[in-house]
């Protein structure tokens, strides 16, 4: 038996200092608390997802990743002028 990388061993341990610092009255009590915490954080995700998938109109839709990828139209042909600027200096006055 192995939850989360522990072992049966680690499991003990962890119950018997839980049980020596909580007290066998307040173990049960704590255990209810986060499977309840855990069932929401469950039920939450799943919410979640179910609105990021209504969102995006994937509606119980598997998907493919495995497909090809979607073809993408060529972008419209864009003019560009590959002459430099051409700069003129004024000057003030016929130079002596």
């Amino acid at each position: 038996m192995n939850i989360f990388g522990i072992g049966l061993p680690e499991m003990a341990v962890i119950a018997a200092i839980g049980l020596l610092v909580f007290g066998p009255k307040r173990l049960p009590e704590l255990g209810k608390t986060l499977g309840r915490t855990l069932r929401g954080f469950q039920s939450a995700s799943q919410e979640f997802e179910k609105e990021f998938r209504s969102a995006v109109g994937t509606d119980d839709q598997p998907i493919d990743i495995a497909g090809p990828p979607a073809a993408i139209p060529p972008a419209a042909e864009t003019v560009v002028d590959a002459t430099p600027p051409v700069v003129v200096e004024e000057s003030a006055g016929p130079s002596s």
